[in-house]
């Protein structure tokens, strides 16, 4: 009988675990997307563009990836899948204005609807759980 009830709670301690995954863990595209968007982001609140002006290529390479990536089922909604269309065309968009030498201003105003998009599905996905 301990036995069973031993392996009882190892179960439900698994399926906590695995529910308290996060969803960069179940989604590793959105992960590595996070990883280019805090470096670029976060300096551009500072007033220092260079990284993302560095770095607008591969930003928007992420994008692409998400919705090229195996996105989880759970995340795999409707709502979710225009957000990342959202991300992917708007990382497009911000990555030609870097190349056609934008104002600051009009790049950092990009950089954070960007952003705004990117919290979009993280939230969705938060609300998934």
């Amino acid at each position: 009988m301990k036995i069973k009830t031993l392996a009882i709670v190892l179960f439900v301690l698994g399926l906590n675990s695995v529910q308290a995954q996060s969803t960069f863990d179940k989604w590793p595209a959105i992960k590595a997307f996070h990883a280019v968007m805090s470096q670029t982001f976060h300096p551009s609140e500072e007033g220092n563009l260079e990284p993302i002006k560095t770095r607008s290529e591969e930003l928007m390479n992420r994008a692409a990836d998400l919705l090229k990536s195996d996105i989880p089922a759970e995340f795999k909604t409707p709502g979710i899948l225009a957000s990342a269309e959202k991300l992917q065309i708007k990382s497009k968009a911000l990555h030609k204005m870097i190349q056609a030498k934008a104002s600051d201003a009009d790049i950092t105003k990009a950089l954070a609807e960007l952003h705004d998009v990117f919290h979009e599905i993280v939230g969705l996905c938060s609300e998934k759980k």
